[in-house]
């Protein structure tokens, strides 16, 4: 979704702070991580789906509070929505449910860990974009999860890999249906999305790995444009 946590590129929010050197500063930080994966490993939700609830907040509350404050967030409205606790029982922090999920035991938890989740899905159609070809990103403003940043949408970029098929993030934050989808690794010129007097002309640019309905070819999307503009009696 195009929300408050998407600040890619976007001016007044100051350098990215290098400075820590632990994984975390706090110690309620460190247990906010490891409840978040032990819950996630309770099979309720998926990846996507825990991305977009830390999405969900609140501008204004998003803004003002930290990164692992997002994943508290995130995880309490997961808890509630999929019915593993109630709201009265995560305000009193005393459980009133006779059920409970059964939680999964500490001699797995390495395993599972190690693992992973692969997001490669089987796929029967052709990729639609080839190495070289020049794309843009499609200008959308959906209000679920998307993996396509604000600040590429509207920009033309040159595909340089094509990953195969895998989980398309936005349905399966949406609905946990696992659609494969292409996925392409897109190079961006730092003039195309910073303008042709940015700092780094000509010597840098961006890589993202980009689902295939986010894209449009530059032939077709001229195209669109020219027929805007043209208006449909001079079609």
């Amino acid at each position: 979704m195009n929300g408050a946590h998407d600040l890619g590129g976007k001016h007044g929010f100051g350098d990215i702070d290098r400075s820590q050197t632990e994984n975390f500063a706090h110690e309620w930080e460190e247990k906010v991580f490891g409840l978040t994966l032990a819950c996630g490993m309770l099979g309720k939700w998926n990846l996507d789906q825990s991305r977009f609830a830390r999405e969900s907040t609140d501008p204004a509350e998003y803004l003002a509070s930290g990164y692992y404050e997002h994943w508290l967030h995130g995880l309490e409205l997961l808890l509630v929505e999929q019915g593993v606790v109630t709201s009265d029982e995560l305000r009193s922090g005393s459980v009133n449910s006779a059920h409970q999920p059964s939680a999964v035991a500490p001699e797995k938890v390495a395993a599972i860990l190690a693992t992973g989740a692969p997001t490669q899905l089987p796929d029967t159609t052709q990729p639609r974009f080839k190495i070289n070809d020049q794309v843009v990103v499609i200008n959308r403003n959906p209000r679920t999860h998307t993996r396509a940043p604000a600040y590429v949408m509207g920009r033309v970029g040159t595909v340089i890999s094509h990953h195969g098929s895998h989980i398309y993030a936005d349905e399966h934050a949406a609905t946990a249906v696992k659609q494969a989808r292409h996925l392409y690794g897109v190079r961006f010129e730092a003039t195309e999305l910073w303008g042709k007097d940015c700092e780094t002309k000509g010597t840098s640019a961006v890589f993202l790995d980009l689902f295939e309905p986010y894209l449009i070819s530059l032939a077709d999307h001229v195209m669109r444009l020219n027929i805007h503009i043209a208006g449909p009696a001079d079609e």
